[in-house]
């Protein structure tokens, strides 16, 4: 049997368990459901997780929606079927024409949501608009807006542009966008698409009058405009994302993709608490874990002889770490520098200004992810910069696996954009300097200049002086607050729920019962049912 012929037998059986599973549990939902009209209603909208398969996100939705189903509370969805000219997970940037695989999607959506009443939504293309956005280019599209009538008098201002330019960049894989005929297409359509979501989630309000929306992290546009329109009706929206421990979710009442953490004020951790940190971070420090289901360190690497004397030539050593452009994070990363891109423009000129201290830029892995490959990548802005011919740089291409801590301990100070790496560093008890805001910035953890000036002032000041740079001893111990209530308090575990899939990155069900889903017998469902119902802080143990 062929190698191919065994995958295709394999996926098959893995999805046959993956829906067989998923329509068992649905038929015990249903059975132990009985919604009191009494309690709010939870409208629950993620069209942007998954297309045919399951992905974390699209299953923290369905078990959180069954979850309190079977406590009683009503729950709706609004589903997509078809409702997209283009949406962002079936856009395709090599063919934009390509339509959308909206069968496969509107298959899996059957499966998913036959537990919970459904409300489904069509693309109608409004006329219109098309001819108010044919003939815009790149920057007027990014601006534009459009009035939305409701029946009851009131007029919103949708600003359609700012709400579609992050899934552009996503579906685009980068940044800084070509004022082309594909890339006005695709702006076009995500605008259309974007509106015609608009007017259906206002008709949904009005049939299904929820009190509460919970929706995948509100950023790209379908969510991002079901979420803007929600919250200018004064209704409360949850938005969720992976959460930093396998199989975990993060949901939050703002913008997941912020990552902001409600950490009581003079909290300390416990020495059982400081032990946990570190067994999770002696593992970490050597690659073993996962993000949203993938693996980026296959295996790390030491730092080999011919970097160590390279090194020793210089009077000091600086580690620079980079990101994804295309990441949603970036839209809050993006305060003091227009984009990464901008703040490595900087780092390039401080480079130049200073050959007595070895630079190494490291790129980010998941910039090469199979599926994901980012088309405006920091090894082609070395490339272009020339910097890999300058005597003081070394850069460390996305695919190699070299050691960042052991780089870390080598360094005399980092310099991170938004990264993750940026906190582990200030763990390590290094100086961090950020450029861009990161989830992490607003607990005193990592030097974060408030301008660019301030910024290149900061640097010029690290790198003249000849003694350790000290680090505020808050820093360290806000890190590992940090860092604790990241993993342990508000990353929920659903692995007591779902298993790998045969596909990295999806998942499927154990074999559960509704029972799994009830408070009691969940802490991960009564923290959920607790933040989303009663407002409380989505972290365990907090109520």
């Amino acid at each position: 049997m062929s190698p191919d012929l065994t995958s295709r037998i394999r996926q098959k059986q893995a999805d046959w368990i993956r829906d067989w599973r998923t329509y068992r549990f649905n038929r015990q939902v249903v059975n132990n459901t009985h919604p009191k009209p009494d309690k709010p209603t939870v409208a629950f909208f993620n069209a942007s997780t998954r297309l045919g398969g399951v992905s974390l996100n699209a299953a923290f939705s369905y078990l959180t929606a069954c979850g309190l189903q079977v406590s009683d509370y009503p729950v709706v969805h609004f589903a997509c079927h078809a409702g997209m000219s283009r949406c962002v997970l079936g856009t395709d940037w090599q063919e934009p024409n390509k339509e959308p695989p909206c069968s496969a999607c509107i298959a899996q959506s059957r499966r998913l949501l036959a537990h919970a009443p459904t409300i489904d939504y069509t693309y109608q293309e409004d006329e219109n608009l098309r001819k108010s956005i044919e003939g815009l280019d790149i920057f007027e599209l990014a601006g534009f807006t459009y009035l939305l009538k409701h029946e009851n008098g009131i007029v919103d201002e949708i600003p359609l542009g700012e709400l579609v330019l992050p899934s552009l960049r996503w579906a685009n894989r980068l940044h800084s966008l070509p004022d082309d005929e594909p890339t006005r297409f695709l702006f076009r359509e995500f605008i259309l698409s974007a509106w015609n979501v608009a007017l259906e989630f206002s008709s949904f309000l009005e049939q299904a009058a929820p009190d509460i929306i919970v929706v995948f992290n509100g950023i790209l546009f379908p969510e991002g405009t079901v979420r803007w329109l929600a919250q200018k009706r004064g209704l409360r929206v949850i938005t969720h994302e992976v959460g930093f421990k396998p199989f975990s979710a993060f949901f939050s009442q703002q913008h997941a993709t912020a990552y902001p953490l409600d950490i009581p004020e003079g909290y300390v951790l416990s020495s059982d608490q400081n032990k946990e940190l570190d067994s999770y971070l002696e593992e970490r420090f050597r690659g073993k874990f996962t993000m949203a289901g993938i693996q980026f360190w296959p295996e790390i690497h030491q730092l080999d002889d011919r970097f160590i004397k390279k090194a020793e030539k210089f009077d000091q050593v600086v580690a620079v770490f980079t990101n994804v452009i295309f990441d949603t994070s970036q839209i809050h990363a993006n305060t003091i520098f227009d984009s990464m891109f901008a703040w490595l423009e900087m780092v390039a000129e401080i480079i130049r200004r200073h050959p007595e201290t070895l630079f190494v830029i490291r790129a980010h892995p998941d910039e090469l992810r199979e599926g994901k490959q980012s088309r405006e990548s920091v090894p082609q802005w070395i490339a272009q910069k020339g910097l890999e011919n300058y005597a003081n740089v070394i850069f460390i291409a996305p695919n190699e696996f070299v050691s960042s801590y052991e780089l870390i301990q080598k360094s005399k100070f980092v310099m991170v954009y938004n990264s993750s790496i940026g906190l582990e560093a200030a763990l390590m008890g290094k100086a961090v300097l950020s450029g861009g805001k990161a989830r992490y910035t607003s607990y005193d953890t990592v030097f974060f200049p408030s301008s660019r000036e301030e910024y290149h002032n900061l640097v010029t000041k690290f790198l003249a002086t000849r003694e350790i740079i000290q680090v505020p001893e808050e820093y360290l111990l806000n890190a590992r607050k940090f860092m604790y209530f990241q993993l342990f308090k508000a990353s929920l575990p659903f692995d007591q729920y779902l298993e790998e899939h045969f596909q990295p990155g999806f998942v499927r069900l154990k074999s559960i019962s509704w029972r799994e889903l009830r408070p009691e017998n969940s802490v991960t469902m009564k923290t959920l049912i607790d933040g989303i119902i009663h407002e409380q802080p989505f972290l365990l143990g907090s109520s």
